[in-house]
């Protein structure tokens, strides 16, 4: 199955990280301390994949997500996987009629935020029975985005885990007991130096009123480059996609 994914992939050779986590034992709980972009969701998807049965029906796996963004771009390389599980995502802003009527005939793997989850479980829109695998990925960021108590009642709600897997792009001081993590096998993968070579920081100082404005001048003198703009909000991709767009801007 393994070999069928990759090929769906079109992945010639899995990187050193991701083949560490394919030969932690299947029943061993994970921690998995990657940078942001370095495969870490095939990292975490083809143990997954690896447990699930085409025999059982219902949820088996569950995947928690702090942002709608990342569960859509999960959602979308499970399904390039090709591996005719069925698999659905849930979160926040979506219609949550929809996410009922997915759920009624539930998906092998379902991917979601902890809010919207947590939703479905308390109206028992989805039964937890043979869900046996839980990753929480990015968990440093659901943790400051403020999902620890969401966390903590999905995590109470999956009697028959038998394997977590916990992804972060910051190893933490302590992992919090609500986790339920069971001597879990560390795969530390972050950098000690991780500053680029020749890359230069500079910061660019603006009243609130004025940071649109500052962006698209910072924009301009860069000219035809390659750019990539990060936003730490859903509203604010909008609004400078707004900007950039009203002004003669490549979007």
């Amino acid at each position: 199955m393994i070999k069928k994914a990759l090929e769906n992939l079109k992945i010639h050779e899995l990187n050193e990280m991701q083949h560490a986590s394919l030969n932690v034992v299947e029943e061993k709980d994970m921690i998995l301390l990657s940078p942001t972009g370095s495969g870490k969701t095939l990292g975490f998807l083809l143990p997954v994949l690896r447990l699930l049965n085409e025999e059982t029906q219902g949820v088996q796996a569950l995947i928690l997500v702090p942002s709608r963004e990342l569960a859509l771009q999960i959602e979308q390389v499970f399904r390039a996987i090709g591996s005719g599980f069925k698999v659905n995502c849930c979160y926040g802003g979506h219609d949550t009629k929809v996410e009922k009527n997915n759920l009624s005939q539930p998906p092998a793997v379902l991917i979601g935020t902890p809010g919207r989850i947590a939703w479905h479980l308390r109206r028992e829109t989805f039964k937890t029975d043979k869900i046996h695998t839980l990753v929480l990925d990015e968990f440093d960021k659901a943790l400051e985005f403020g999902f620890r108590e969401d966390m903590d009642y999905i995590i109470g709600q999956l009697p028959g885990l038998k394997k977590r897997i916990l992804t972060s792009a910051t190893k933490m001081d302590v992992i919090p007991d609500f986790t339920g993590l069971n001597n879990p096998a560390e795969l530390n993968f972050l950098r000690k130096d991780t500053s680029a070579s020749g890359l230069k920081l500079k910061a660019v100082v603006s009243e609130a009123a004025d940071r649109l404005d500052a962006l698209f001048a910072l924009i301009c003198k860069i000219g035809n480059k390659a750019t990539l703009v990060f936003c730490n909000h859903r509203e604010a991709v909008e609004r400078i996609s707004d900007l950039l767009f009203e002004r003669g801007g490549d979007t």
